[in-house]
């Protein structure tokens, strides 16, 4: 199995992506609170030596997990880590100044406010743009440079960022992912 489970908390929000192995052990331990999903998946184990049976965990693709309410708090993750994979992700590989969908190979993190001008490193300040926008606006703002920017950055919730950050999300993880996106457009989803 290479899909991910979809962890957390108690209160039904989520957490983070967690290995199948990962969730078993959580099973074991008896971590589990519920179970959300239509996809389950069968884990066999080894044999007793005693009573000649074999052991198996069946695991939810989305688990929630006893406890995990102190975990989130503790972690306090508010604003969800800005990668490039994710960033270019969140604008579905379209430069936001000239709209050509891109690789990512040809694709660049621009800064909406230059760096160099007070400008932060931050999700509500970058763009997507290809690289020959990028070199083509400088070291100027989208004003400066006659470059009106297609959509607005914003800072995606940890809903938004988990599944920004999947490869491979079953459609009932998305589905449950998806009940708690902010409700303005998502560039990045396609389904």
């Amino acid at each position: 199995m290479t899909a991910l489970i979809l962890r957390l908390d108690v209160s039904g929000s989520p957490v983070t992506w967690i290995p199948w192995q990962d969730a078993v052990s959580l099973y074991c331990r008896d971590l589990i609170a519920w179970t959300a999903g239509n996809q389950e998946f069968v884990f066999h184990g080894g044999v007793n030596r005693r009573s000649g049976e074999r052991s198996m965990v069946n695991v939810s693709s989305i688990i929630a997990v006893k406890r995990s309410a102190l975990f989130k708090q503790h972690t306090k993750r508010t604003i969800p880590p800005l990668t490039n994979r994710e960033l270019f992700l969140r604008d579905a590989h379209l430069c936001m100044y000239c709209g050509h969908q891109h690789c990512e190979s040809e694709l660049t993190r621009d800064h909406v406010t230059p760096l160099s001008r007070g400008g932060t490193d931050r999700w509500s300040n970058v763009v997507t743009a290809c690289r020959i926008c990028n070199t083509r606006k400088g070291n100027r703002n989208p004003e400066a440079a006659n470059m009106p920017l297609l959509a607005i950055p914003y800072v995606p919730n940890w809903a938004e960022y988990l599944a920004l950050s999947n490869r491979k999300i079953l459609a009932d993880q998305m589905e449950f992912l998806k009940s708690q996106f902010s409700g303005r457009p998502m560039l990045f989803y396609k389904q």
